[in-house]
């Protein structure tokens, strides 16, 4: 990953042109409001959800209600597609994108807490610690997305 990274920056820096799809679509989303995240209950029907969205470390972050369902969704099967939304998740726009998605640990769910505090400002600020004084951080958790592009 390391190595395209830099000959991604070399290709450029000389002019060829070189992009790489995968990272362009995760800068694309990443630099979404919001993004609709699509799970699929047991018998394959989609479950739409429009999310607040992060980039880290290659890898598109959302962060959710530990008992929601699009969790139990996520655990049962990672499959998932991802579209940038409105703040309903009714305007949908840009390329419908697939990935596998997976739960994260306790610490890495608070990177992605720390990188959507501090992508949505004050407003992901206040949400962040409204949401520790509810329930604490056992009640909400980080999930990852891997890019299938």
């Amino acid at each position: 990953m390391i190595a395209e990274r830099v000959l991604r920056k070399t290709l450029i820096g000389v002019g060829c042109g070189y992009r790489d799809p995968m990272a362009s679509e995760i800068e694309r989303l990443g630099a979404e409001q919001y993004v609709i995240l699509t799970t699929f209950r047991k018998d394959g029907t989609p479950v739409p959800t429009p999310l607040w969205v992060a980039s880290q470390n290659g890898e598109l972050v959302v962060w959710s209600e530990r008992n929601a369902g699009k969790v139990k969704r996520i655990r049962r099967d990672g499959r998932v597609e991802v579209q940038g939304c409105d703040f309903r998740g009714n305007k949908t726009h840009g390329a419908k994108v697939t990935g596998q998605a997976r739960i994260l640990d306790g610490e890495a769910s608070e990177r992605v807490r720390r990188a959507i505090a501090r992508k949505y400002g004050i407003v992901g600020q206040v949400t962040m610690f409204l949401s520790k004084l509810r329930g604490g951080k056992q009640r909400t958790i980080g999930i990852a997305i891997r890019l299938d592009v």
